[in-house]
């Protein structure tokens, strides 16, 4: 696994578990990240470990990011925040949190926010 893998989908992990609980659905996202991301054996299981406990952003090491997988990670994180068919305040408040960490100018975080939100409400529409 190389290491902006890891800082991704452990971000994605913390951003799971903005409402205080990993519903079966954003295990199942993690899990299809672990696939798109060809991460598997031990890597696999050490993430899915990390995942049982509850994660706050503060520990992702997000130096492993470059500016394009920062934006990346956003557009996800906001796409898992809807995946139990809505977005808390809490999730909200994580992403605010999200977006000032990893140092994405409000404008640009806005257009992103926005545009992955309806892209996430269209995906609901599928499942």
């Amino acid at each position: 696994m190389q290491d902006y893998q890891e800082a991704m989908v452990k971000s994605l992990v913390a951003v799971a578990w903005a409402d205080g609980r990993v519903d079966d659905e954003e295990s199942e996202v993690i899990e299809a990240l672990l696939a798109a991301f060809e991460i598997a054996g031990a890597d696999a299981e050490a993430i899915r470990e990390y995942a049982k406990t509850e994660r706050k952003l503060e520990e992702i090491p997000l130096t492993e990011l470059s500016a394009s997988d920062r934006r990346q990670l956003l557009q996800h994180a906001v796409i898992l925040s809807y995946i139990d068919g809505e977005q808390s305040e809490k999730e909200r408040e994580v992403l605010s949190g999200l977006v000032a960490k990893l140092k994405i100018p409000d404008e640009e975080a806005t257009e992103l926010l926005g545009a992955a939100e309806e892209r996430a409400k269209r995906l609901l529409e599928l499942i």
